[in-house]
């Protein structure tokens, strides 16, 4: 390609970039406000998290737009192919994670109208403090370049797992003492599934970028440690 053609590639390339870290920043904010609404029950921070998907799903459109138009225009090979077809991938799995946010926060007004135990607000505070670490690291991770670092934080969405089984547990000792807590353990239970389903989406995200930067595929199978058998949610 001639000078003028790489530059105006790069260029392209980096706008691609640039809306995949919006929705990084994006899903970040809306796992927060999602979960501090449910604790919170603050129903109008949940219907700010359920418009704001709208804004999610207008970055992903905006992606695959400039991504074909990119791919039609330039014909980009090896690992410049690699790294737009990457954001594709990418945005997919963070357009589902602003679903599954979007789906806990829909779920704030059937939680408030019993009283959530402090000590299982605090579990899942954690849980999703871990599932932030992961969304913020695996663009970190990314933009340093360093495969090793997402092969770790593929690994540690285990963590996430063994809460989430913690989590469930706590819900069920719940609902055995008391009759009246199933219905919103219920929804909980459900909240707790959407948190452990972004992990899973954040190890998706972490292959995609391993592929980009190496060429390589990471082996299909990976830590699993949710041990409760319980259906992912239906977006």
């Amino acid at each position: 390609m001639s000078t003028h053609t790489v530059t105006a590639f790069d260029e392209d390339l980096k706008e691609i970039q640039q809306l995949v870290r919006d929705m990084v920043n994006l899903a970040s904010t809306m796992i927060d406000e999602a979960t501090k609404s449910l604790i919170s029950t603050d129903s109008a921070l949940a219907k700010r998290v359920v418009s704001e998907d709208l804004i999610m799903d207008d970055y992903q459109r905006r992606l695959d737009d400039r991504a074909i138009v990119l791919i039609g225009k330039r014909q980009p090979m090896a690992q410049d192919l690699r790294a737009v077809v990457g954001a594709l991938r990418m945005a997919g799995d963070l357009e589902r994670i602003g679903d599954l946010a979007k789906n806990i926060a829909k779920r704030v007004d059937a939680v408030g109208k019993s009283s959530m135990p402090r000590e299982l607000a605090r579990s899942i505070e954690d849980m999703t403090g871990l599932v932030l670490e992961q969304v913020h690291g695996v663009i970190e991770e990314y933009e340093a370049r360093n495969p090793e670092g997402l092969v770790r934080l593929r690994d540690e969405d285990e963590l996430i797992d063994v809460r989430y089984t913690a989590v469930f547990r706590e819900l069920l000792t719940y609902m055995m003492e008391d009759a009246r807590n199933i219905t919103a353990c219920t929804h909980l239970l459900f909240c707790a599934k959407n948190l452990e389903r972004i992990g899973d989406h954040v190890t998706n995200i972490a292959e995609n970028a391993y592929y980009v930067l190496t060429g390589a595929q990471l082996p299909v199978e990976r830590p699993k440690q949710d041990e409760t058998g319980m259906p992912a949610p239906v977006a």
